[in-house]
């Protein structure tokens, strides 16, 4: 079956072809037929289009109003002769969406019909920024593609599992009952991929006893204690902002400080919202970049800001590893995903400096050489094996489309 997935931005569509069915899976051998992105939809659109098999990309400039324009271009752009990779719409057997808010409604992923839509757009208050995009993508692609099935798989869906003692805050209990202020927890479908392609590498799928942790390294960042496959605590919460520090937001934050500074600075709520979320993190402690490569570009030529972002960044991701640790009262595996997390082996090692105590040590050489692969960069005989594990959230979006299609069970 070849699924389309589908993840929509306010003025961006990000796609991907996969051709998977229960065979290929068993395999591992799904085939990503083509990715794509389009930008700036609602003026002069940019499409790119990658042909991954073929070393082929394709480039055009387009007016391109609406998603649906973009979903139908893009659906073009798969049928022309030089790409070629859909004889026709009719080749698609699903679409796969990328839905970042699933309240807590979805705990997997689901076939969308019309109540399950009205229970994403109740979400639009928790997730403004990402649930309505998500629809508009639901709606083009239901309009270009009649007919074929559309499922949802949801950021918030693998984290469901959280105990009440991990997702509550400390709040009045009726806040909760009225208005869902809960951890929820993101990036779950990277961290749902990384946990069992972990468990698989070290041999121990589907062992209720094996705990790992997960570390989820962008622009935006997130870990995840998982055991026996399962996520027991996360660091997003409310919303993406809380946790690690990431490329432009702030991560952990005393209230009061961002109180303190709404009224010194005389900000609204709007403005406050950008300053955490838009202006902070790598970007607001260094001055220089939100890029890690850039970070420590700059950092090697002297520059003191952005070594202490750069501290700040490993320091409360190796707390958080500790913490983790302890949540899960010990730990069997760790793995690195993300831009940050595959590409960089000096985050890499200087997160884990000083742990080798607790039985997190890096051999240097797996550990220069892993970038952008799955491999192990632990040594051997270490008694936690850390590896780094490409993300593959398109990958599992479409095998998730094609179970519910085929009526076989989520993995």
């Amino acid at each position: 079956m070849k699924v389309l997935v589908l993840n929509c931005g306010s003025s961006s569509l990000k796609f991907q072809l996969i051709e998977t069915d229960q065979e290929r899976i068993a395999r591992d051998e799904d085939l990503a037929l083509a990715r794509g992105l389009v930008d700036n939809i609602g003026s002069d659109a940019v499409f790119k289009v990658e042909l991954p098999g073929r070393g082929v990309t394709l480039r055009e400039t387009a007016e391109v109003l609406d998603h649906k324009a973009a979903v139908v271009r893009a659906l073009e752009l798969l049928m022309r002769p030089d790409a070629a990779v859909l004889s026709g719409s009719a080749d698609i057997g699903a679409v796969g969406h990328r839905v970042v808010h699933g309240g807590e409604r979805f705990s997997a992923s689901v076939l969308i019909d019309d109540e399950v839509l009205r229970a994403i757009e109740s979400c639009f208050d928790i997730a403004p920024l990402h649930n309505p995009p998500n629809v508009k993508g639901y709606r083009a692609a239901r309009e270009a593609l009649p007919g074929v099935p559309q499922a949802a798989v949801f950021d918030t869906a693998f984290h469901q599992t959280l105990p009440a003692k991990a997702y509550l805050y400390g709040l009045p209990y009726v806040l909760y009952e009225r208005h869902g202020i809960r951890r929820y927890g993101f990036h779950g479908t990277s961290h749902r991929y990384v946990s069992a392609r972990l468990a698989r590498h070290v041999g121990r799928e589907k062992d209720p006893s094996l705990r790992v942790i997960t570390c989820h390294l962008g622009n935006g960042c997130s870990i995840t204690a998982v055991r026996g496959g399962r996520s027991i605590d996360t660091s997003m919460g409310f919303t993406p902002l809380e946790g690690l520090l990431m490329g432009t937001r702030s991560g952990d934050l005393d209230p009061a400080a961002a109180l303190h500074v709404m009224r010194k600075e005389e900000l609204g709520e709007r403005e406050v919202q950008a300053l955490l979320n838009k202006h902070s993190g790598l970007l607001g402690l260094s001055g220089v970049s939100n890029d890690m490569r850039a970070l420590l570009e700059a950092e090697a030529k002297g520059n003191p800001r952005a070594k202490v972002a750069i501290d700040v960044f490993c320091y409360r991701l190796r707390k958080y590893i500790g913490a983790y640790m302890a949540t899960l009262g010990g730990l069997d595996a760790l793995a690195f995903a993300g831009g940050i997390g595959e590409n960089s082996a000096p985050i890499r090692e200087r997160t884990l400096h000083g742990l080798e105590a607790l039985g997190l040590a890096v051999d240097p050489g797996r550990n220069a050489g892993a970038n952008g692969a799955e491999a192990r960069i632990s040594p051997d005989g270490s008694p936690v094996a850390i590896a780094v594990i490409p993300t593959n959230e398109e990958l599992l979006i479409a095998r998730d489309a094609y179970r519910l299609v085929a009526g076989l069970p989520l993995a």
